[in-house]
C-alpha cells in the first residue's frame, strides 16, 4: 500500500482560498480596512529577503496587506525596539514578523519578545510559547502549527501515539514536542548529540525531523507505518530525513520536501494574522 504524500503545497492553496472569502467579508465589517501583517527585516541577507517577499505574496493572495520594514545591517537593539514598540501601537496592524536571523550586534531575544502578544502571529514570544504550552490562547510557531494543521486535514491519529521530534530549537522542535503532547501524543525530544539516536527513532510512530542537518535521519532508523514529517530544507531539495523509494513502501505517510511542511508554515503565518484581524474587530 502506497504512503499518503501529505501535500502542503496544495492544501496551502486550498486554505488560501478559504481564507481569502474570510478577508473579503472581515473587510466588509470594517468598513473597507484591510488586516495588515507588518514585517520587518534587518540587514540585507539574501535568503531573508527571498522569505519576507514570499509571505508578502502569500498575503496578496488571500488580500491581507504586507507592510515591509527594512533596517540596515548596523541597526542597534534600541532602534528594532523602537521599530516593533511603533507597530505594536499601530492599530491599523494586526501582525508583526521579526525576519530571523537578525545581525549579531541585536539581542534577537529582546526583539522577538518585544512583540505584542495580540500581534505574535509568527509564534516567537516567550510568552506565547508558555501559553500555548499551558493550553491557554496564544498563536503557535507557525511551522510546528503547520504542521499540526496538516496532521489533522489528513486525520493523522495523534492521541496515544509516540511522537519522536529530533530538534529542540526555541521555534520549532519545542514548541513541536509542546503541542503533540497537548494532543496526548507521548513525546520524547531528542537532538543531534543525543545518544544512539536510531533506538529512539525506530519507536516513533510520527516523526519529527527539526534537526536541521540534510538527512541526519536515516530511512532504515524508521519503522514501518510511521508518520514522517520533514521540517527541513536544504540545497539539492534535500530535508533532514532521508526519504528512500524503499522508506516510501513501508510507511503511512510523509510529507515531501520541497512542497510539504514549507508552504504551510507561510499559511499558517497568514492565517494566524487574519485571526488576529478578526479579533480585533470584534
Amino acid at each position: 500500500m502506497d504512503a499518503t504524500v501529505l501535500e502542503g503545497k496544495q492544501l496551502a492553496k486550498q486554505f488560501e482560498e478559504e481564507m481569502s472569502q474570510r478577508v473579503t467579508k472581515l473587510k466588509e465589517l470594517a468598513n473597507g480596512r484591510t488586516p495588515i501583517l507588518a514585517t520587518i527585516l534587518v540587514g540585507a541577507d539574501p535568503a531573508s529577503a527571498t522569505y519576507v517577499k514570499m509571505k508578502g505574496n502569500a498575503c496578496k493572495r488571500v488580500g491581507i496587506e504586507p507592510l515591509a520594514i527594512e533596517l540596515g545591517e548596523n541597526t542597534t537593539t534600541e532602534e528594532l525596539l523602537a521599530e516593533i514598540e511603533a507597530l505594536n501601537n499601530n492599530p491599523d496592524v494586526h501582525g508583526i514578523l521579526l525576519q530571523h536571523p537578525v545581525p549579531s550586534q541585536i539581542d534577537e531575544r529582546a526583539c522577538f519578545d518585544a512583540i505584542s502578544l495580540e500581534k505574535d502571529v509568527d509564534g516567537v514570544t516567550c510568552l506565547g510559547f508558555g501559553r500555548m504550552s499551558m493550553g491557554e490562547p496564544a498563536y503557535g510557531c507557525a511551522t510546528p502549527q503547520g504542521i499540526m494543521r496538516i496532521l489533522e486535514h489528513y486525520n493523522i491519529p495523534i492521541e496515544g501515539k509516540h511522537a519522536v521530534v529530533v530538534g529542540r530549537s526555541p521555534i520549532l522542535g519545542k514548541p513541536m514536542a509542546m503541542m503533540l503532547l497537548n494532543a496526548n501524543a507521548t513525546v520524547t525530544i531528542c537532538h543531534s548529540r543525543t545518544e544512539d539516536l536510531a533506538s529512539h527513532v525506530r519507536q516513533a510512530d510520527i516523526l519529527v525531523g527539526a534537526v536541521g542537518k540534510p538527512e541526519f535521519i536515516q530511512a532504515e532508523w524508521i519503522k514501518d507505518g510511521a508518520v514522517v514529517v520533514d521540517a527541513g530544507y536544504h540545497p539539492g531539495g534535500k530535508g533532514d530525513i532521508e526519504i528512500t523509494e524503499a522508506l516510501k513502501e513501508r510507511i503511512s505517510a510523509w510529507t515531501p520536501v520541497p512542497g510539504g511542511v514549507g508552504p504551510m508554515t507561510i499559511n499558517t503565518l497568514i492565517f494566524q494574522t487574519l485571526e488576529a484581524g478578526e479579533k480585533a474587530l470584534n
